[in-house]
C-alpha cells in the first residue's frame, strides 16, 4: 500500500482537495482513499488515467466475488472511483452496464414498541448519551447528525434543533424534545464553562470548513460554534494537526 501512496501521490492528493472542498467527513475521506488505492494495487499499480470502466467493474467484482464484502462496502467503492474519474482525473465514467453486486441479506427491521424504548432509554447510565439517545429517537436525528451538532444549532425559543448538511446535504430541522430541554440546557452550561477553560489553556478553536475560517477568523473559538457534545479531552485533528476539542465518537 505504501508504494502505490507513494507512487501516486500527487493523485492522491487530488482526491483529499476535492473531498475537502465539498466538505466530506474525515471517514468518507479515509474510506474513500483507501478504496482507491487498493484499485489501483489490484490492477497492478496501473495509471487510474490509463484504465477506465472495464477496469472498474472488475474490481467491484473482485470485492462482491473475490472478497465477499458488504453490499454497502462495494456501493461505497463504486463511488470512491466514480468521484476519482469524474471530480479528480475528468474522465466520467460513463456506462459500466451489469456487474455482479455483492448480495444484500433481507432482515426484517426491529421495532420497538413506546415501552421498550422507555426502558432502553432509562438504562443508560451516562448522562450525555442518555441524552443524546433522547434527541435521537425524540428529535428524529441520525447518529452522525446529533454528534456533529453545534451549540447555535439549538434554538430553545422555538423548540428546534437545526440539521446542517444531513443527508443528502440538505438541511433540516426537528423539534427539541420537550422531556430533555432542561438537561440539555444544563449539559450546555457545563460545555461551556470546558469551552472557557480551554480558551485560558490556549486551545477552544474547533473544527470549521476552510471557507467559514476565511470569512469569519475568529468564529471557530466562538461558543455557538462549538460541538453540543464535545469530547472528554483534547486531540490532535488528522487534518490540521491543531490540538482540538473535537466532538463524541461514536
Amino acid at each position: 500500500m505504501d508504494a502505490v501512496k507513494k507512487e501516486f501521490d500527487s493523485t492522491l492528493q487530488k482526491v483529499i482537495v476535492e473531498i475537502r472542498r465539498r466538505h466530506y467527513s474525515i471517514r468518507t475521506e479515509k474510506a474513500y482513499l483507501d478504496l482507491i488505492v487498493r484499485y489501483i494495487k489490484f490492477h497492478n499499480s496501473q495509471n487510474p488515467e490509463e484504465i477506465h470502466e472495464n477496469e472498474v467493474k472488475t474490481f467491484l467484482e473482485y470485492l462482491a466475488v473475490g472478497r465477499n464484502v458488504s453490499a454497502s462496502t462495494q456501493n461505497q467503492a463504486l463511488n470512491a472511483l466514480v468521484f476519482l474519474y469524474n471530480q479528480v482525473l475528468q474522465k466520467p465514467l460513463e456506462n459500466l452496464g451489469e456487474f455482479t453486486r455483492a448480495k444484500r441479506p433481507r432482515k426484517l427491521p426491529v421495532v420497538l414498541s413506546v415501552q421498550e424504548v422507555k426502558r432502553l432509554l432509562e438504562a443508560i447510565n451516562d448522562n450525555t448519551f442518555a441524552l443524546m439517545a433522547g434527541l435521537l429517537y425524540g428529535g428524529g436525528l441520525r447518529l452522525m447528525e446529533c454528534i456533529r451538532l453545534r451549540v447555535h444549532d439549538i434554538d430553545f425559543d422555538y423548540q428546534q434543533i437545526f440539521v446542517r448538511n444531513g443527508k443528502g446535504q440538505k438541511d433540516r430541522g426537528v423539534s427539541l424534545p420537550k422531556r430533555y430541554r432542561i438537561a440539555l440546557q444544563a449539559h450546555l452550561d457545563e460545555c461551556q464553562k470546558l469551552h472557557a477553560e480551554d480558551l485560558e489553556r490556549g486551545f477552544g478553536a474547533v473544527y470549521l470548513p476552510e471557507a467559514l475560517v476565511k470569512k469569519y477568523p475568529n468564529a471557530a473559538k466562538e461558543w455557538g460554534w462549538q460541538y453540543t457534545f464535545p469530547s472528554k479531552r483534547l486531540s490532535i485533528d488528522p487534518r490540521s494537526r491543531k490540538t482540538r476539542r473535537q466532538h463524541r465518537d461514536r
